[in-house]
């Protein structure tokens, strides 16, 4: 998480300095591409925050509200920078694009435009290639679409696909501009914010698709959950589990539920000790699971 956090930082403070940058130039220029994408940072910017508030409230300890604790803050936080990234980010960019689209403007000199667009591509990149480290730290080896399906932290693949798409619309708007004041062709100014909001509309979708996933409560993979079966099972008191439930309520803790059949000659404080050592054998195994709950359950033969 720790990790994590220091991309966001790098995020942050990428999109705060180049989204002035972006505002200015496209405002002296006339420019709405880079209107556009000072835009984009500037949602960027408050994605940020939002992450990094959503981090903050998650570790805050459990009381008697949230005897849970907090720990999906982070992933309420996460499909709410979704959104914005949807509404504000997409929404905003195509609107200003259709606008001047609609009624072109010849542009102005595109001096500050290229050296705003080369301080953006250093600085994006930049977060862009630390966002990529910290991910593939965490990916062991799995496939890059796999690893972002499989992970329960919403900030290691936010703050890459935020990234991702700040540099590929950089270069849309860079291509664009070029073609522009090449042919004099001021539509393809809002040609390109329309394409780079489209772009984020469809990062967000991949964004709330998966954050919603987290929200919503998902559970441990089926390895792991065949693995705790068979770990419970080996205690002597146990006929079998019956059933298994999980949930990340936080990137790193999970909540289980176990339905056990024990054997029919124990009784109240055999049951009690039974459950003790399955509950500390599994937490010893899984540092992760910060919340056990066995329930015990009449095993009745089956009838012939």
């Amino acid at each position: 998480m720790t990790k994590n956090r220091n991309s966001i930082y790098s995020a942050l403070l990428a999109n705060l300095l180049i989204a002035a940058l972006k505002f200015i130039a496209g405002a002296s220029t006339k420019s709405s591409s880079m209107i556009s994408e000072g835009i984009h940072s500037t949602v960027d910017t408050v994605n940020e925050i939002l992450l990094l508030y959503g981090l903050k409230k998650s570790r805050k300890p459990p009381d008697k509200l949230r005897p849970f604790g907090y720990g999906k803050e982070l992933y309420f936080w996460s499909f709410i920078v979704s959104i914005l990234i949807f509404g504000l980010g997409g929404g905003l960019s195509i609107y200003q694009g259709i606008l001047h689209i609609i009624e072109p403007e010849l542009p102005g000199d595109p001096t500050w435009n290229y050296i705003v667009l080369g301080f953006s591509f250093l600085f994006e990149g930049t977060s862009l290639i630390i966002a990529i480290r910290e991910f593939n730290r965490g990916r062991k080896g799995a496939a890059f679409w796999e690893s972002v399906v499989n992970s329960k932290d919403p900030t290691s693949f936010l703050v890459l696909f935020e990234d991702g798409a700040a540099v590929l619309g950089l270069s849309i708007v860079f291509i664009m501009m070029q073609l522009n004041h090449a042919y004099q062709m001021p539509v393809l100014d809002g040609v390109a914010s329309v394409l780079v909001g489209l772009l984020l509309v469809c990062v967000s979708m991949i964004l709330a698709r998966e954050s919603r996933s987290l929200l919503m409560g998902e559970g441990i993979a089926p390895e792991t959950q065949k693995k705790i079966i068979a770990l419970a099972e080996k205690d002597q008191a146990v006929i079998k589990v019956a059933n298994i439930l999980s949930t990340y309520q936080a990137p790193e803790e999970i909540m289980l539920m176990l339905i056990i059949y024990f054997k029919q000659d124990l009784d109240t404080a055999d049951i009690t000790d039974a459950i003790e050592r399955i509950r500390a054998a599994i937490k010893a195994e899984y540092k992760l699971v910060e919340f056990v709950i066995i329930q015990p359950k009449a095993y009745t033969t089956p009838n012939p």
